[in-house]
């Protein structure tokens, strides 16, 4: 477990330090000078080069990746050009945010999704599972940020029963999780197919091999082969689809189109601003979150099949 998990480790630091060097580069690729841009045209040099030393965008872009390190390695992610706050701070305000939506989607594909997938399985070429199968791959197809529109145009704007933006009101737990409902839909449903599928197809395989035939034959019932052995091992692969969902990629839209605090919409509108310092700050934190899901991912793969961890 210790070789795991240093290997892991390792990985994760040259992920992390991949990521941040595409960032420099992409940021310093972008058109136009960032500080003319925000400063506008009645800026004068002296103006724009202080900018530029702020952004840290005076220097090359391998010094830019060595200053930026070492500025993370010292808890500093750098400050917000207009806010002038840490951002850091600007980024775990709106963190939260973000996280809840993204595990109150996950959480309820999960648990439309595995069953789903497990009972296709059992019930191979049934009338059922090719329902099942067609709800899934159309669920899969759809984009999140359609699901999104066409749920407020449907559950807000025609039928009047959900609020379309915002996050509620503070301290209103229940008003809180009403503007929820939308955005956690939007998202969950393209995992429900995902999730389905893929435990269907890691099911069926397990179902097939040696030691469930031997368990059967042992005269299990099919009850505790499926639940104690089967599932157990088919859902490996569903963990570390999970953590994967707990990235941006579908938050950032979703978060958009309701108009929902966030690091997805943080991101957006640090991107537009031309806001560099809560762009790499931003990207650094999901960045870091993606890896350590990942290795959580893996460490429970691991626990509960050794295999898994021998052949990381």
């Amino acid at each position: 477990m210790l070789a795991f998990l240093i290997r892991r480790t390792f990985v994760a630091a040259i992920i992390i330090f991949c990521a941040i060097t595409l960032l420099v580069i992409m940021i310093n690729s972008v058109p136009g000078d960032p500080a003319s841009i925000l400063l506008g045209p009645r800026a004068t040099p002296e103006m724009k080069e202080v900018l530029r030393r702020e952004m840290g965008l005076d220097a090359s872009i391998p010094q830019q990746v060595v200053i930026f390190i070492w500025n993370v390695f010292q808890g500093d992610l750098g400050t917000d050009v207009f806010s002038k706050r840490p951002v850091l701070d600007v980024v775990m305000d709106q963190l939260p945010y973000t996280l809840i939506l993204i595990s109150v989607s996950m959480a309820g594909a999960a648990l439309i999704g595995i069953p789903l997938g497990c009972y296709s399985a059992l019930h191979r070429g049934s009338w059922l599972d090719n329902i099942v199968g067609i709800l899934s791959v159309s669920a899969i197809t759809i984009p999140a940020f359609v699901i999104a529109i066409y749920s407020v145009l449907i559950f807000s704007i025609s039928l009047k029963w959900l609020p379309a933006i915002g996050v509620g009101e503070r301290g209103n737990i229940l008003d809180q999780a009403t503007h929820l409902i939308l955005p956690a839909v939007s998202i969950g449903l393209n995992w429900v197919g995902y999730l389905s599928r893929f435990v269907r197809s890691s099911m069926l395989e397990v179902l097939g091999e040696q030691h469930i035939r031997t368990a059967r034959a042992h005269g299990l019932s099919e009850t505790k082969v499926v639940f104690q052995y089967a599932l157990p091992l088919a859902v490996l692969p569903t963990i570390t689809i999970i953590g994967i969902g707990y990235l941006l990629s579908a938050a950032v839209l979703t978060e958009i189109v309701f108009a929902r605090p966030g690091v997805g919409k943080l991101l957006y509108d640090s991107v537009t601003q031309r806001n560099f310092p809560v762009v790499m700050g931003t990207v650094l934190i999901t960045t870091i979150l993606f890896v350590v899901t990942m290795t959580l991912a893996d460490l429970v793969n691991g626990i509960i099949d050794p295999r898994a961890r021998d052949q990381a």
